[in-house]
């Protein structure tokens, strides 16, 4: 079904929220079969979710989606008043669960693609009316009974203390149902019963003329005041008019009563209500939803800014001259600027734990389909990086998880017989070093055999020099390359050489790198490591000949002069090094890895900077520093992919203040050239 174009511009919204919200169920889902059971919280939750995607649904005139979620809401009720139900046939129940949420999941892709939702869920509904008439012990009926808003009841009330309210909404509000429905959703927290003429308001767009003419009838029986129920009534937009009906009896004629203490109004509308507009009452929003275009334009903003900022304090037209006043201005706009570049980065950053609990659920359906055992550890979901890298990692990270259960993790006979419990572990692990975020992604199953991939390499074609020049990282690194695979049958999950590749394409798209490292028998560590941001960042400069560098400062252990040349040593391949504290590191000329040409090459001349990633640091030598500087980080050039310049040790470049191109140093990749 097609979205009627009045909502399209709910639609964003709509497809947010309720992805949001279906991320939400999977986690929640996913730890009650965990431990085998639905806690009180669970259920209220799953309800809770179910119940909006019913409604949002029923708004945006999806009525697959809408009754499919009213069916799982359905059995969830019964499971709410029976909690041992659940437990009865707990795997069914899980498996039809998941089934019903992977439905939702595929039709909010199709409506965010195409704006079309044209899955038939029948059958799944059948599926999930049968599950609630077992778990009720009664036959298979077309939709079991629940006591919730929009007259979800099996009946009207039948016991004393009912009230009845006929409420008309204004002429020409449109969705009068879809009114009706979020009225009564209003309600359902007050009253102990509550129903309504028509039920099921939500379910059917053609009850709109019903309501139109004669109004909603809601049938109550309260848990709070009168006054209080009232009120929600009275506060509610588009309510035209509503009244009281005398007769308390359900099914009985109702004749028209005005409300408790007021006169009859012209039109039906209280005098209460006509004398005194009640004022809105309603939560401070704190929270607002933005497009992601719209940050992607206040940061190209704000790198434009800083760029234009750089232009202006470094322009040559102002040297030599008295301005004192000019540049306390700059130093204050510098401050401004970087307070308003955090505040961006802030609205961009999004935690990893979204993209972690996405991989328990593909864990548990792999394990399924494969008969193995295996459990995901999630350390440090807390992390943020950039919304951009954030969701270019989510389909490297399912490659990598779904690779490390096909081919790592043994079966559980055999891990028994290996001394190894039956249950296999993947972790997922990411921390903060410097400006960077290291993601490991370890298991603890059979690891890489690098006879196995030799082999495979050698009869694939994908060997680049003689086999014992090789590696073992080298090795491990061949199942990145294209059309590599060692799985001799091609199943759902893997064997078609594809994948792998993928992953390491979508890292290297990012700025990230990635690297393996194993153990035969004892599992196998993928390093991921991807920068905080792709937008700005605090650089220093350096000079080397005639170019310009940009190393980011969060590299930067200290700078120095080098007072003695014979505090450097050669090792036994006539590699440079230097003693510092203790430490033995590399010494990287630039000049050399660059080819620059410069009359800088004493040691004692030049400036030495020890940087540091991760475990292993180095110290560059450069002509001079020139001062730190904000770069805005740019790509290079399509055209320039073939020359592999993030393994040469460049992460990118910059529009520098004189409208000069500097290259930004990638301290990480430049470490392993030495």
């Amino acid at each position: 079904m097609a979205i009627d174009p009045s909502m399209e511009p709910m639609l964003e919204v709509f497809i947010y929220e309720t992805t949001t919200l279906l991320e939400q169920l999977d986690e929640i889902l996913l730890s009650s079969e965990k431990s085998k059971n639905f806690s009180e919280d669970a259920i209220n939750e799953i309800f809770r979710i179910m119940h909006t995607i019913k409604g949002s649904a029923a708004m945006m005139d999806l009525t697959g989606i809408s009754t499919l979620a009213h069916a799982v809401e359905d059995v969830f009720f019964i499971i709410r008043e029976q909690p041992a139900r659940a437990l009865e046939n707990s795997e069914a129940l899980f498996d039809l669960v998941f089934e019903g949420v992977d439905f939702l999941k595929e039709e909010m892709e199709s409506v965010q693609g195409t704006g079309e939702a044209d899955r038939d869920p029948q059958d799944l509904i059948r599926q999930l009316h049968a599950m609630a008439a077992a778990m009720k012990g009664e036959a298979p009926q077309a939709a079991p009974p629940k006591a919730a808003p929009a007259g979800t009841g099996s009946g009207l009330p039948t016991d004393g203390g009912i009230h009845k309210v006929q409420v008309f909404f204004e002429d020409g509000c449109q969705m009068e149902n879809i009114r009706a429905f979020m009225l009564l959703s209003q309600l359902q927290d007050l009253c102990e019963e509550l129903t309504s003429i028509p039920a099921h308001p939500e379910s059917d767009s053609s009850l709109c003329a019903e309501i139109v003419k004669n109004g909603l009838t809601i049938l109550f029986k309260p848990a709070a005041p009168l006054a209080e129920i009232y009120g929600v009534i009275e506060r509610s937009i588009n309510i035209k008019s509503y009244q009281v009906l005398e007769d308390q009896t359900p099914g009985a004629p109702a004749s028209a009563h005005p409300a408790s203490g007021t006169a009859a109004a012209p039109g039906g509308q209280p005098a209460a209500q006509q004398a005194a507009q009640p004022k809105s009452v309603g939560r401070q929003q704190n929270l607002i939803s933005v497009n992601q275009v719209k940050l992607d334009q206040l940061m190209d903003l704000v790198g434009e800014l800083v760029t234009t900022e750089s232009m202006v304090v470094s322009s040559p037209d102002l040297r030599g001259l008295p301005l004192d006043g000019f540049h306390k201005s700059a130093r204050e706009l510098r401050k401004l600027t970087d307070e308003l570049q955090d505040v961006v980065m802030s609205m961009r950053m999004v935690p990893l734990s979204g993209v972690f609990q996405k991989m328990n659920r593909i864990v548990r359906d792999m394990c399924k389909k494969l008969d193995k055992q295996a459990e995901l550890v999630t350390i440090g979901g807390d992390t943020e990086v950039d919304k951009t890298i954030n969701e270019a990692i989510a389909d490297p990270f399912m490659h990598m998880v779904r690779n490390a259960v096909d081919h790592a993790i043994e079966e559980p006979e055999e891990r028994l017989r290996l001394g190894k419990p039956p249950a296999g572990t993947v972790t997922m692990e990411a921390k903060n070093v410097g400006g960077e975020i290291v993601i490991t992604i370890a298991d603890d199953g059979r690891g890489l055999d690098t006879e196995a991939l030799l082999e495979k390499a050698r009869s694939a074609g994908l060997l680049t020099k003689p086999e014992a020049q090789y590696t073992d990282k080298e090795i491990y690194s061949l199942i990145l390359l294209p059309g590599f695979s060692t799985n001799r049958e091609v199943t759902e999950f893997s064997g078609r050489g594809v994948g792998m590749d993928v992953v390491r394409k979508n890292i290297e798209k990012v700025g990230g790198s990635i690297s393996i490292d194993s153990e035969k028998g004892r599992g196998t560590v993928f390093t991921i490591k991807i920068p905080l941001t792709l937008a700005i960042v605090d650089g220093m400069m350096l000079a080397v000949g005639g170019a310009a560098f940009a190393l980011p400062i969060t590299s930067i252990r200290q700078s120095f002069k080098l007072a003695d040349p014979g505090d450097v040593i050669r090792d036994t391949d006539g590699t440079e090094m230097m003693m510092l504290r203790g430490e033995c590191l590399p010494l990287i000329r630039l000049h050399r890895i660059f080819d620059c040409d410069t009359q800088v090459t004493d040691l004692t001349q030049g400036i030495l900077i020890q940087v540091d990633s991760g475990s292993r640091g180095a110290c560059l030598f450069a002509d001079e520093l020139l001062g730190e500087q904000q770069v805005v980080v740019k790509p290079f050039p399509s055209f320039l992919g073939k020359y592999s310049l993030k393994q040469m040790g460049l992460s990118g470049c910059s529009i520098l203040g004189d409208g000069s191109i500097s290259l930004i140093l990638d301290a990480a990749n430049l470490l392993t050239l030495h």
